[in-house]
C-alpha cells in the first residue's frame, strides 16, 4: 500500500508539473502574440496585405471621378497612384473606396479607408480628429452665378439661397461667418452643381479649383467670387494618432513635391480643365 501510494503521488506530481509548464509556455506565447499585434504599424499591415485603401470621390472631376468605363481619374487619383506604386512598388494595388464630403472623416475613424485623398481641406477643426499630413495642393473658396446676374460680393446674396455642399470648408465657412444668409445644402457634387443649373440657387459656393475647371464646361457661368476666406491646403489624412503611416506620407508628398511630380499631375489633369489665365502657382505648393 506504501509503495503505491507513492508511486501515485509521484504521477500526480509530474502531471502537475507538465500543466504547469504547459500553462507557463501558452501564457508567454500569447504575451508574444499581443506585443507582436501592438507592434505592427499601419505600414506593415498595407504591405502584408499587399493593398492600400484609399478614400476618394467620384463625382468631383477633375479632381477624383469615375468615368464612363468604371476607371478612377483625377489628378487626387494620380497622386494616389504613385502613393501605391511607392509603398506597394505597384500603382495598381488600391482599394477604392467612394466617399462623400461628409463621411471623409467617419471612414478615417472607422477604419474604412487607410488614406483619405478626397480632396481634403486641411481645417484646426478636422486636425482636433484626423491627422493630416504635408499638403500638396492650394485652395480657397470661390462662388459661382450665372453671367446674367452675377455675384461679386457676399452682400449680394442678402435674402438669397445659397448652394452649398455638406461637409465641405464652404458650408462650415458660410454657417460661422453669414449665418444670415440662407444655404441649400446637397449630400453629392453632382446634385449641388445640379441645383445651380436648375436655378434653385442665386449661387453656388465651393472649392475655387473645383469652380475654376466647372465654369470652363458650363459656358454662362462666372466665379464672381474667385476667392473668400483663408487661403486653406488640401493634404491627405489618416486615423487620428496613426504616426508611422502619416510620417510615411509626409516624405512622399516632399518628395513628390521636389521632384516635380505634383506639377505634371496638375499639366496631366488639372490644367486642361481651367482655363488658360489660372496660374500654377496659385493652386500648387512650392510652385
Amino acid at each position: 500500500m506504501k509503495n503505491k501510494f507513492i508511486k501515485s503521488l509521484a504521477i500526480l506530481s509530474a502531471t502537475v508539473g507538465l500543466a504547469a509548464c504547459g500553462a507557463g509556455a501558452t501564457n508567454d506565447s500569447s504575451e508574444g502574440s499581443v506585443a507582436n499585434i501592438e507592434d505592427k504599424t499601419t505600414v506593415d499591415t498595407i504591405k502584408e496585405n499587399d493593398v492600400i485603401r484609399i478614400g476618394v470621390f467620384g463625382d468631383k472631376p477633375p479632381f477624383s471621378y469615375v468615368d464612363a468605363n468604371g476607371d478612377n481619374q483625377g489628378f487626387d487619383v494620380e497622386i494616389s497612384k504613385k502613393i501605391a506604386e511607392d509603398l506597394l512598388g505597384d500603382s495598381s494595388k488600391i482599394e477604392w473606396v467612394i466617399t462623400e464630403a461628409a463621411n471623409r472623416v467617419e471612414y478615417l475613424e472607422t477604419g474604412k479607408v487607410d488614406l483619405m485623398m478626397a480632396n481634403f481641406t486641411v481645417t484646426p477643426e478636422r486636425a482636433e480628429v484626423v491627422d493630416f499630413a504635408n499638403p500638396y495642393m492650394k485652395v480657397s473658396i470661390g462662388i459661382v452665378s450665372p453671367e446674367g446676374d452675377v455675384i461679386t460680393d457676399v452682400s449680394q446674396l442678402e435674402g438669397k439661397q445659397l448652394i452649398v455642399n455638406k461637409g465641405t470648408t464652404a458650408e462650415a465657412y458660410f454657417r460661422e461667418n453669414y449665418p444670415d444668409i440662407e444655404l441649400l445644402v446637397y449630400e453629392q457634387n453632382t446634385e449641388t452643381f445640379q441645383a445651380l443649373l436648375d436655378g434653385r440657387g442665386a449661387a453656388l459656393a465651393h472649392d475655387n479649383t473645383l469652380i475654376f475647371g466647372w465654369i470652363k464646361d458650363n459656358p454662362g457661368f462666372v466665379a464672381g467670387v474667385e476667392a473668400i476666406g483663408n487661403e486653406d491646403t488640401i493634404a491627405p489624412a489618416v486615423a487620428k494618432g496613426d504616426t508611422a503611416l502619416s510620417e510615411w506620407v509626409n516624405a512622399e508628398i516632399d518628395t513628390l513635391n521636389e521632384s516635380g511630380f505634383i506639377a505634371e499631375a496638375y499639366e496631366k489633369t488639372l490644367a486642361p480643365a481651367f482655363s488658360s489665365d489660372i496660374d500654377p502657382a496659385s493652386v500648387l505648393i512650392n510652385q
